[in-house]
């Protein structure tokens, strides 16, 4: 399994071939210039306006100048406690009873941290969930998607292909279960 420390470690080590810098000689440009290497948007923004830096490496520059700025990447548990504050916290239980599903599939299931989404991977990403307003947004990738008038097409959260909608605990039932081991099995 590919964590996302793996996928970094890819990106910087084919960045000299690729940007004609090295990720230590990246750090040490941005944090020469006028850009606050603790603001990781506008690290990435400088990189592409600036220097034409692709996406993923710039993801790749700005973690590490962050990182080296003193920044600490949060734990799962603190990303996932971020986005069920205030009037999200409502919806806490709802991602808690997706979670507890989800993980249950299999030893080969781990949560992920991102700022505004949690995603459930094994190999690959198979379901992701999003707090939104007053909703959590279930997403599940599925390269052959079972039928269910509670799914819709998606493009996100993250790499998902469909989603459904749930307002209410009691939304989350044998339905979703299903739901969520067809995309377990279908992303090995």
């Amino acid at each position: 399994m590919s964590s996302p420390d793996d996928m970094l470690a890819a990106v910087a080590t084919s960045m000299a071939e690729r940007t004609g810098r090295t990720l230590d000689g990246w750090v040490e440009l941005v944090m020469a210039s006028d850009v606050d290497p603790l603001d990781q948007k506008a690290v990435r923004a400088w990189l592409r306006d600036v220097h034409g830096v692709k996406q993923n490496t710039q993801w790749a520059i700005a973690d590490a100048v962050a990182t080296k700025a003193g920044w600490q990447r949060p734990s799962v548990d603190e990303y996932t406690g971020s986005q069920y504050t205030g009037a999200k916290a409502a919806l806490r239980p709802i991602y808690d009873a997706i979670e507890e599903l989800a993980l249950g599939l299999g030893e080969d299931v781990r949560a992920e941290g991102r700022s505004t989404y949690v995603p459930f991977v094994r190999s690959r990403q198979f379901a992701a969930v999003q707090a939104g307003a007053k909703h959590v947004d279930l997403g599940l990738r599925f390269t052959d998607p079972p039928d269910s008038p509670r799914m819709a097409p998606a493009k996100a959260p993250g790499q998902s292909t469909h989603r459904v909608r749930l307002s209410t605990v009691d939304e989350v039932d044998g339905d979703v279960h299903a739901l969520l081991r067809a995309a377990y099995e279908q992303n090995p």
